[in-house]
């Protein structure tokens, strides 16, 4: 059903280290860089062990900026599910972690997941547009969750 190519939206960017004898920054986003409708509200992150898997799933108006930095290793991937995109069924899939430091701007209506494909727990940052539940956390959540539908079409191997 689904084809590999890009997606219509989706933003991978490397991020680059700067040293010094202190140790190293990396910045995590610039608001200067990113498209209004991306500006982050909030910020979270979240450790996944070896072999765990999160998502697939998708948010109807919310972008997400993840961040994946490492220790460990992450497959990526991506389905953009938007009926009117250029790109529709579409998927993508990469790696992300500590062998390639990226951010990753995926907007509403893109499903998307990952899975540490190391030995070592990996982090993960996220800096979504829309806050989680709303203002007070009294909103129904954006999240539209497809790994508990064993006849969903998005697998992460």
């Amino acid at each position: 059903m689904y084809r590999e190519g890009p997606i219509e939206g989706v933003v991978v960017k490397s991020l680059h280290r700067h040293e010094d004898h202190r140790g190293w920054l990396i910045e995590l986003f610039r608001m200067d860089e990113l498209d209004a409708g991306s500006h982050p509200v909030m910020a979270y992150a979240s450790q996944t062990l070896p072999g765990m898997v999160r998502g697939p799933h998708e948010h109807r108006e919310q972008s997400d900026l993840l961040v994946f930095l490492g220790p460990g290793d992450f497959r990526v991937c991506l389905w953009d599910a938007r009926p009117t995109s250029a790109t529709f069924l579409n998927r993508t899939t990469f790696l992300a972690g500590s062998r390639r430091w990226v951010s990753v701007i995926v907007p509403p209506g893109v499903v998307h997941g990952y899975k540490n494909v190391s030995e070592v727990p990996g982090l993960v940052f996220n800096c979504p547009n829309r806050l989680y539940a709303g203002v007070g956390r009294k909103e129904v959540v954006d999240e539209i969750r497809h790994e508990e539908d064993p006849q969903s079409p998005y697998r992460i191997d």
